[in-house]
């Protein structure tokens, strides 16, 4: 395989195209959503993350700060079924804060299996310590990705749920406390 070259954006920076045509082409496209939904209202505030092999973007990974509980619109467009929130971040809990989540997590499927998820993933959690102090990790897995994220040190918790139009999905977490030292 050529050298994967990966490149992060913190907010306020801005992620070409490119990496939201495969945010696009790998996570929304499948399930017949217009091109657009792939955005977000805050990605402007999040960090990006892209890998690229032969300048073609082929994994791509976002965070952000969770400020409440987690619970969100699955997209900005119209019609959006709703996230549910992590139960732990319900409650003050200061061990847990600064709380990160990973969305829009995804790999071109000729390239899944080959380290490069895993890669846009080290890189997303290390800019979040770097860029927020993050000490936790929050994600929805969709049940084809629970056991990746299981490999890459992620626990499931609560039961699984649906989430309207995407599938059965369960929630995921992790400490990172210590994890770049």
């Amino acid at each position: 395989m050529p050298e994967p070259v990966v490149h992060v954006a913190g907010p306020g920076e801005v992620a070409p195209e490119a990496y939201y045509a495969t945010r696009y082409a790998v996570l929304r496209a499948p399930l017949g959503r217009p091109p657009g939904s792939e955005r977000l209202p805050d990605d402007d505030q999040a960090l990006h993350v892209w890998v690229e092999v032969n300048g073609a973007v082929v994994a791509v990974a976002r965070g952000h700060l969770i400020d409440g509980d987690g619970a969100a619109a699955d997209h900005s467009g119209p019609g959006a079924a709703q996230i549910p929130s992590f139960s732990p971040l319900r409650h003050a809990a200061p061990d847990l804060r600064p709380a990160m989540q990973v969305r829009q997590m995804g790999v071109i499927e000729a390239w899944r299996g080959t380290g490069l998820g895993a890669l846009a993933l080290d890189h997303l959690l290390r800019a979040s310590v770097r860029t927020w102090g993050a000490r936790t990790g929050w994600l929805q897995a969709r049940e084809a990705a629970i056991g990746f994220y299981v490999r890459m040190g992620w626990d499931a918790f609560g039961p699984p749920y649906d989430i309207a139009g995407v599938g059965p999905h369960r929630s995921m977490r992790r400490s990172l406390d210590g994890l770049f030292d």
